[in-house]
């Protein structure tokens, strides 16, 4: 009996192995996307690569800024919506091996002990029982297989999803970092030209003490000078809003998060672009899209395994007996080995109807997916769009924030020789405040731009 066991055992596998291979469903093809050798936007650039020197995953050190570098760490560790993300790809890993287990038998242990009797001494008595059983849904149809490669294809998403968090609260964070050195930058601007103007007030009050000017003259220099002061104001608020948003980003409360005031430093890094076929490797959320097509493609293939009968392998081994110690003697052994098959004769047309939802939710994940890429280059063109745009503008603003300042000092110098009025002052000192603000103003968004061109190519060089 022990030899004819496993005989039967593997006359019944070698049966159910040569039904195996018989995989059901299309095979996969990556989706065609639209693509082009070169971007509109970059002629006129000079291709860079980060330093050598710099660690080409942490992206942010090319702006050298040891402040960022610091937040960036606690990003990662801290950030929650990343905490999810992460949680999610340890869910997705965690059902991929659930389907790898689908692969192998189910082996599992019974036993009971069972008294009985009647009003007959002799009928009561003891029943006791114990088996091994096992059993194996062979994967004939690729069923198994297809669960598992959808479930591998959803894992590799998620992993992309986790990669997208951690890019978008990176750039979320940098772009609120340097909100908040160009908030830092325009207070200390209008603080010297608080000062400035107050200088301008102490001017007007002793010509108009003097009788030389009239009172209108102090009155607007008053003026300027309460409106900058409530500028400044503005942009206290405004600060404080880009620090909490920075405390919640790394994972802390704003009542206990605080940046000590900087100036904005003017470093826009060189962006290394490459060519456009790069960016479908190196988006995350464009491996993420193609990953979900694949997993998608899978599903047809387990749909269509319905139309084909499911095969169940068991077999088990075990005793009865009276006693205990009797349970383990041969002549008490059981065993038993079983094969069934079922297959839905009919169900009017529901598994057709999944097949055809199944092929509808790939064409869905397919068209997804190619929108994502579109979505993606457009977002490259534009800031490089961007970026040309305000080194002209710079270059400008520079220009015109040196005539207005050099325009201011002569006109007030007039003033003070009584050549003109105060209203040239006042407008000479608007004008060159405008033109100061507006170069900050431009120079920190071009670091913004930067931020958002290196979140538009995925993210760091590794």
């Amino acid at each position: 009996m022990h030899r004819f066991l496993p005989q039967h055992l593997a006359g019944v596998a070698v049966l159910v192995l040569t039904m195996t291979g018989c995989v059901v469903g299309p095979e996969y093809h990556r989706p065609s996307v639209p693509t082009a050798t070169v971007y509109k936007e970059l002629a006129g650039w000079t291709q860079a690569a980060p330093s050598d020197a710099v660690d080409r995953g942490d992206w942010w050190a090319l702006f050298n800024d040891p402040v960022l570098d610091a937040l960036m760490q606690q990003v990662a560790i801290s950030n929650n919506n990343v905490a999810a993300a992460t949680a999610a790809y340890a869910q997705a890993r965690a059902l991929v091996r659930e389907q790898r287990a689908s692969l192998f038998p189910v082996v599992s242990l019974n036993g009971s002990g069972r008294r009985s009797g009647g009003n007959n001494a002799q009928s009561t008595g003891n029943n006791f029982q114990a088996n091994v059983g096992a059993t194996w849904e062979p994967d004939v149809w690729g069923r198994l297989g297809r669960a598992i490669t959808g479930a591998d294809a959803t894992a590799a998403a998620s992993a992309a999803d986790l990669a997208s968090a951690l890019l978008s609260a990176r750039g979320e964070l940098a772009i609120d970092y340097f909100s908040l050195r160009q908030s830092d930058r325009q207070r200390r601007l209008l603080h010297e030209t608080i000062d400035a103007y107050q200088r301008t007030v102490t001017i007007t009050q002793n010509r108009y003490t003097a009788g030389i000017a009239p009172k209108t003259d102090l009155l607007q220099a008053q003026t300027q000078l309460a409106n900058a002061q409530a500028d400044a104001a503005g942009l206290t608020r405004s600060r404080a809003q880009y620090e909490h948003a920075i405390a919640v980003l790394v994972g802390r409360t704003p009542s206990e998060f605080t940046l000590a005031q900087s100036d904005l430093v003017d470093n826009v890094p060189e962006i290394p672009v490459g060519v456009p076929s790069t960016l479908l490797q190196r988006r995350p959320d464009i491996a993420a899209a193609e990953r979900r097509v694949a997993a998608a493609n899978e599903q047809i293939g387990i749909a269509q395994a319905a139309y084909y009968p499911s095969l169940n392998l068991s077999a088990s081994y075990g005793g009865n007996a009276r006693r205990v110690a009797d349970l383990f003697s041969a002549s008490n052994k059981i065993w038993s080995l079983g094969l069934s098959a079922a297959e839905v004769l009919f169900n009017a047309g529901a598994t057709k109807a999944r097949v055809a939802g199944a092929e509808a939710a790939q064409d869905q994940a397919a068209s997804r997916y190619r929108q994502v890429v579109l979505t993606a280059f457009q977002g490259v063109e534009d800031q490089l769009s961007a970026t040309d745009v305000l080194h002209q503008q710079q270059l400008l603003r520079e220009q015109a924030s040196r005539a207005a300042d050099l325009a201011e000092t002569q006109v007030l110098n007039r003033y003070k020789a009584g050549q003109v009025g105060f209203t040239e002052v006042v407008s000479a000192q608007v004008t060159a405040l405008n033109a100061r603000r507006a170069l900050v103003q431009n120079a920190g968004d071009r670091q913004v731009t930067a931020v958002a061109l290196i979140q538009a190519l995925g993210g760091g060089w590794k």
